[in-house]
């Protein structure tokens, strides 16, 4: 795969000119075949330009970045995504993991681990910068190697895209016009959301979609 195809997903420019820079300058041989902006776009553009790993921001507006990977790797799981973002919490990390990704490095260590992480899944193995090795570890040590219900788990695709639209300021009518559904079936999915994560109003929901990294702050 050295002819290998990478797709820039981040909603800040300046971000994704910083990757297009480092991915072009050092490793010339490989193709940076677009840019996106929202997790929409993002699905939009893997299947249109079938890359062959996506790097993805996670908060991002429209559609955050964990959402667009389970989109992306639900129409091809051949693909790979490596998450890059200033996350890394405990939480957001089980998200992570439960997305599909294959990598995670934090952007503050994106200098040093990008090129390598871009290997690595080049080769079909994982990455974790040293910091979310951390995380990871200490989440298994906290909870004796068990597995744990991430609260993001119980919600489905459906409820998480309204939660993050919501949680951006949109009314439920505008819901349903961005996502092509009725306004009772986002009430409906909205109700149903709240219910799960025991969230009591459009505050709560808020600051659970900061908290775990569904919109940016």
């Amino acid at each position: 795969m050295n002819n290998l195809r990478i797709l820039v997903v981040d909603d800040h420019q300046l971000v994704r000119r910083g990757v297009v820079a480092a991915i072009r300058d050092e490793r010339p041989e490989w193709e940076v075949c677009g840019e996106a902006s929202t997790g929409r776009e993002a699905v939009a553009a893997a299947e249109r330009l079938d890359p062959d790993i996506v790097v993805m921001d996670i908060s991002m507006p429209d559609m955050n970045g964990l959402d667009a990977t389970r989109q992306i790797l639900k129409d091809n799981p051949r693909r790979q995504v490596l998450i890059l973002s200033m996350h890394e919490s405990e939480q957001i990390l089980h998200d992570v993991l439960e997305s599909g990704a294959r990598g995670y490095i934090l952007k503050s260590d994106a200098g040093t681990d990008l090129l390598g992480a871009l290997d690595a899944l080049r080769n079909n193995k994982t990455f974790f910068t040293s910091k979310i090795g951390d995380v990871l570890l200490r989440g298994y040590l906290k909870g004796n190697g068990g597995e744990k219900t991430s609260p993001g788990s119980l919600v489905s695709p459906r409820e998480r895209e309204i939660i993050q639209l919501i949680a951006e300021g949109k009314a439920n009518k505008e819901v349903a016009t961005t996502l092509s559904i009725s306004v009772k079936t986002v009430e409906t999915h909205r109700a149903r959301a709240m219910a799960k994560l025991d969230l009591h109003s459009v505050s709560d929901l808020v600051r659970y979609a900061i908290r775990n990294g569904i919109v940016a702050c």
